[in-house]
């Protein structure tokens, strides 16, 4: 597999069209062409440095190999890599924009029960450059431009992979993203969500990119989370939490936990009120999800009944919570399910 240009900040496309011998204008030309999601074969630089780069770089780093819509309007991509890996992302369509959710990872290594992308463990880690190619795919298909001019509104890295399993990619990806040069996203259109690995969320904290920090909790004791998530024997609630204070302080930004319903499990009204005294007095909000069902995974979701009754307590309890609408759930909503699918279906 080749190097990656979209890897590449808008100064370092710069140096390297310089270190070409091309005119400075040139790099204005790869950069519009690249982010615009041409393939290198087709931007419109001149002929020796298309040549140049096409010896050493991917064409096409990402490609759309498949696109399903459901009823609801939402999209749902299969991405094909150049070294023939396959990820997904979705598009969920609101009033206030579109947000595309991007993976980070093919697969992912940290086995949590509720997830299909833990399925078939880490495959590898996805360049700054794959991770931004998710998104200027997309945006170029809904018909967008740069800046101002986005289709593609907001980001969230929730998709395949663990975002802090791939730190110094994930770091670049924002960098590069919220490069006014570049992209133009703003980091408060962007949310990171991570299964609780604390000590890269801490280190997070100092890198200046004040984005959406969001965590899957989805228990209120290590020894309940440690049945869904092995992560949970890493990290305990408690130093998750130390950390999520750490980044408020550091950034100004609240943070936010997902927790995952899952009936017979963690949905019940002593788990909302223990859930409510965990996070009392926080800056935080919590984001209840009715689990998104894996036909290979044993756990169940909470029906809505139980849902509105479980948001109901927390509300009164004084914590700030919302209940997500399910979007997608007729084409495999949940991260990892269309890659399995699709696998399964072309062994």
């Amino acid at each position: 597999m080749k190097q990656i240009l979209q890897d590449k900040s808008a100064a370092e496309l710069a140096e390297l069209v310089r270190a070409a011998g091309e005119k400075p204008f040139r790099a204005r030309q790869l950069s519009e062409g690249l982010l615009h999601a041409k393939p290198l074969s087709q931007i419109p630089v001149s002929p020796a440095l298309r040549a140049r780069l096409l010896e050493e770089y991917e064409d096409e780093p990402v490609r759309i190999e498949r696109v399903f819509t459901a009823k609801d309007g939402t999209q749902k991509f299969l991405f094909a890599l150049a070294d023939g890996n396959l990820i997904e992302g979705v598009l969920m369509k609101y009033k206030y924009g579109n947000t595309q959710c991007v993976s980070t990872q093919v697969g992912c290594r940290m086995g949590c029960k509720f997830c299909a992308s833990t399925l078939g463990g880490l495959v590898r880690n996805l360049t700054a450059g794959e991770i931004l190619g998710q998104i200027l795919a997309v945006n170029r298909l809904a018909g967008g431009g740069l800046r101002e001019k986005r289709a593609v509104t907001n980001v969230v890295l929730m998709g395949s992979g663990e975002p802090f399993d791939n730190y110094d990619q994930v770091v670049r990806f924002l960098r590069n993203v919220t490069d006014g040069e570049g992209f133009g996203m703003s980091a408060r259109n962007i949310s990171l969500s991570t299964c609780g690995l604390a000590d890269r969320m801490r280190a997070f904290a100092g890198e200046g990119i004040p984005l959406n920090l969001t965590v899957s909790l989805h228990a209120v004791t290590d020894e309940e989370r440690a049945r869904t998530m092995p992560v949970a024997r890493a990290f305990s609630i408690r130093e998750i939490l130390d950390a999520c204070t750490y980044y408020f302080e550091r950034t100004g930004r609240r943070y936010i936990f997902e927790y995952s319903l899952i009936a017979g499990e963690n949905a019940d009204l002593a788990h909302a009120d223990a859930l409510a005294q965990l996070l009392r007095g926080r800056p935080c909000h919590v984001n209840l999800i009715r689990l998104n069902e894996v036909k290979e995974r044993s756990l169940r979701a909470a029906d809505e009944a139980n849902a509105q009754a479980f948001l109901k307590r927390l509300t009164e309890r004084g914590i700030s919570a919302t209940l997500r609408r399910s979007m997608g759930s007729d084409i495999g909503g949940a991260c990892g399910q269309l890659r399995v699918s699709y696998i399964n279906d072309n062994l």
